[in-house]
């Protein structure tokens, strides 16, 4: 691939605001990040003032566009992977629900399948699974499939841990659950424990961070709500240092002050702007299905029957646009709740989630609505608008 440079841009890298520069991009790599104007002879492309980020990384989505990993579907992993470069997504963690053990090894087999042949030029690329159950309680299962939870144990999850090839990054569990511990204890320094659908109390909670759990999932949901008496998993993801936090800001998985109180607690560090999104994104109002049950979308909003919430539709540079409306920071501040803190917390930051020489040129470019403009995977450019 032929190098060439992104021009007139606001560039946001770990270290400042390049209110106008450019970045040299060589086959697949970042190889320069300027201040300025460009004055080389290599051929150019006019970012018009706009925003220059780091590509988004979604460490929590089910699907979109139609399809979901828990189809097993070779053809709909690809198809999603290469709809989420249209929303600024450059990777991601295909994510699994609570199934059978019959299904959900086949997804994961399906997912390394896919991702050992992936095109990383032309969509997303996986850079991992996340596991949301079958570990997880009973008493919260918000839209998974009770029938199918289970209690951990270390051979269990080893015996996922094979059949994905090692490609487990986040496994979703509910800590008070019996087995729990020894498998926290046992495999923490492998895998991200992330705290989730859980009747967990405050105690229970900072007890499994003691013992290695590092992040709450989708905060907010399916956990135990903040009490002056017991201030339950909320609490505790909000006051606990070693906690990050993943939210859902799409203002109807969680009330928009919800959003800004986590925000003020975890600041932009410790906080993950993640989508949940079901196949139903990017799709027109209707019935879909999530994990064997059927979910009904209307407007933007995901049900079951019941009238439980079903994952979301939301597209990553909304929830950033989101973001910045409901807590009043600025995109100077928020872009890495995108993409650095993600890296950082996969252990893949010396590749991806900041625009930083060496670094892989997974780029996205937004005007101040952020709207995606142009995403550019692995150095190849791709307009939206």
């Amino acid at each position: 691939m032929a190098e060439y440079v992104i021009e007139n841009g606001r560039i946001y890298t770990e270290e400042e605001i390049i209110e106008r520069g450019y970045i040299i991009v060589k086959n697949d790599k970042i190889t320069d990040v300027g201040k300025g104007d460009y004055e080389g002879a290599l051929t150019t492309y006019d970012a018009q003032g706009q925003h220059v980020l780091p590509g988004f990384i979604d460490i929590h989505t089910h699907g979109g566009y139609g399809e979901d990993a828990m189809d097993a579907s070779y053809d709909g992993l690809k198809h999603l992977a290469e709809s989420l470069l249209s929303e600024g997504t450059t990777s991601f963690l295909a994510t699994t629900m609570t199934q059978s053990d019959e299904n959900i090894t086949k997804a994961l087999e399906n997912i390394i399948e896919y991702q050992k042949q992936q095109n990383v030029l032309k969509a997303a690329d996986i850079v991992g699974i996340h596991l949301e159950g079958p570990f997880i309680s009973e008493h919260k299962v918000g839209a998974q499939n009770p029938a199918y939870v289970q209690r951990p144990s270390i051979e269990k999850v080893q015996q996922f841990q094979k059949t994905a090839n090692n490609q487990i990054k986040v496994i979703t569990f509910a800590p008070e659950v019996e087995g729990a511990h020894e498998t926290l204890e046992a495999l923490h320094d492998q895998i991200r424990f992330s705290i989730g659908h859980t009747v967990a109390t405050f105690d229970e909670t900072n007890e499994a961070v003691a013992r290695g759990a590092k992040h709450v999932t989708h905060l907010y949901n399916a956990g135990t709500p903040f009490e002056h008496r017991e201030p339950g998993v909320f609490g505790a993801a909000w006051t606990n240092d070693s906690l990050s936090t993943e939210l859902i800001v799409d203002g109807i998985h969680s009330h928009p002050t919800a959003i800004q109180i986590a925000y003020k607690q975890k600041g932009n560090t410790r906080f993950f702007l993640i989508t949940d999104a079901m196949r139903a994104k990017g799709m027109p109002d209707g019935e879909y299905d999530l994990g064997g049950q059927n979910v009904i979308v209307k407007g933007s909003e995901a049900r079951l029957a019941s009238g439980a919430l079903a994952g979301s539709i939301l597209k990553m540079n909304e929830g950033l646009k989101n973001l910045i409306q409901y807590t009043g920071d600025s995109l100077d501040n928020l872009w890495r709740v995108t993409s650095l803190n993600q890296a950082i917390a996969l252990n893949i930051e010396s590749q991806k989630g900041s625009l930083k020489v060496g670094k892989d040129a997974d780029i996205v470019i937004v005007d101040d609505e952020i709207t995606v403009q142009t995403t550019i995977k692995a150095g190849e450019i791709h307009k939206f608008s």
